[in-house]
């Protein structure tokens, strides 16, 4: 299993052209066969697909939200959404490809993507919502410090964009996690 560095990753901001490529990412992580090969799969959870070209294009335009690309040797290997919201910032869209997952890349998006939102906005706290029955995602953030609030939100049924649900108790829980300061490099 190859490990990751953040030596070798290069981060940046999604553009319009991006799309079509983040879209696969994205179904490749969470839905199919394909997405098997990694640990963040849906595909027991969910069919359907998790997004497509207009969602993902609306993240990439909106205000105040940035869907982050990462890239390796110029290939596409992971991305994640930020966004704004007031003194928080949200975290989302975030997918790894299934052959790297495992090896440490995500550990190091997601502290890359804490250092950006306390640099770029000055905030605090970090949010995310996560369907509640992912017990090895959430315990995966329990250790890099997020924190279950207990603030739960019900899944969209009937609105497929989302997901075609597998079962029926499915519904998001919102995690935080409280940034506090850089710590200092020594």
């Amino acid at each position: 299993m190859e490990t990751a560095d953040t030596a070798l990753l290069r981060f940046r901001d999604a553009t319009d052209a991006d799309v079509p490529g983040l879209v696969e990412l994205i179904e490749s992580a969470y839905r199919g066969d394909e997405s098997r090969a990694g640990w963040t799969t849906e595909a027991d959870l969910l069919d359907g697909t998790r997004t497509d070209a207009e969602g993902v294009l609306a993240v990439v335009r909106a205000p105040g939200s940035r869907l982050l690309v990462v890239e390796r040797d110029d290939d596409l290997v992971a991305c994640c959404q930020l966004e704004h919201r007031g003194d928080a910032a949200y975290f989302g869209m975030f997918a790894v490809r299934p052959g790297l997952q495992g090896a440490g890349l995500g550990k190091l998006i997601l502290a890359e993507a804490e250092r950006d939102v306390r640099e770029r906005w000055g905030v605090r706290t970090m949010q995310m919502t996560v369907i509640s029955v992912r017990d090895e995602l959430i315990a995966y953030y329990e250790r890099r410090g997020y924190r279950r609030t207990g603030e739960r939100s019900p899944f969209p049924y009937g609105q497929e964009r989302f997901g075609v649900p597998r079962r029926p108790d499915l519904e998001f829980e919102r995690l935080e996690k409280e940034l506090g300061q850089e710590p200092h490099a020594r």
